[in-house]
């Protein structure tokens, strides 16, 4: 029983660490502040996490687990390699207007004056929907579609313009939604 009340915990602070994150402002997420957020003392933070790295792991990892749950879903539903990639992109839109905390972390501005490596585990985790969406292009190339040799250049340039959706929602204090027009968009691009 123990350990679930201590899951539970652990899911409370990240939920209120991504409710931080939420807030236009751009304050600095301290664990004093985390901390006073939930009532509880900074200890009993470190009872439940080693470091603030290792809540803003907890993050990525929820980020990681939900995107390639996801992006697996995507794949062996849709068997259209073009209809692949545009899911694909317009899910991550979806997921960044649902979870607008998530995106800050996605795009790096809470991992400003962290730890390097997490910062570098968000890089990993663009390349890895990149390579996805590379794969889709590739498959959509054996239906008859752009060409194989394109397939790394659409990744990218689809990559670059959800990145960009990414970035205007955060910047904007959540008030320009990453999905406003994206459809028309996604398929002049992809066209």
């Amino acid at each position: 029983m123990p350990n679930s009340k201590t899951g539970e915990r652990k899911l409370q602070i990240l939920q209120a660490l991504a409710g931080m994150l939420e807030s236009p402002k751009a304050e600095k997420v301290t664990t004093a502040a985390l901390a006073a957020k939930l009532d509880v003392s900074e200890a009993a933070l470190y009872r439940h996490f080693a470091s603030k790295a290792q809540m803003y792991e907890g993050l990525i990892e929820f980020i990681e687990t939900s995107i390639f749950t996801l992006v697996n879903k995507i794949t062996q539903s849709e068997e259209n390699g073009r209809r692949q990639a545009l899911a694909v992109a317009r899910m991550l839109l979806d997921f960044s207007e649902q979870n607008p905390g998530m995106t800050k972390v996605m795009i790096g501005d809470a991992l400003v004056n962290e730890d390097e490596r997490l910062q570098r585990r968000m890089n990993q985790f663009v390349d890895r929907v990149e390579l996805a969406l590379r794969q889709s292009w590739k498959l959509a190339a054996t239906q008859g579609g752009p060409a194989e040799e394109e397939a790394a250049a659409r990744a990218a340039l689809l990559m670059a313009f959800v990145i960009g959706r990414w970035h205007r929602f955060a910047k904007s204090g959540f008030q320009l939604k990453p999905t406003d027009g994206a459809v028309l968009q996604l398929g002049l691009l992809a066209a």
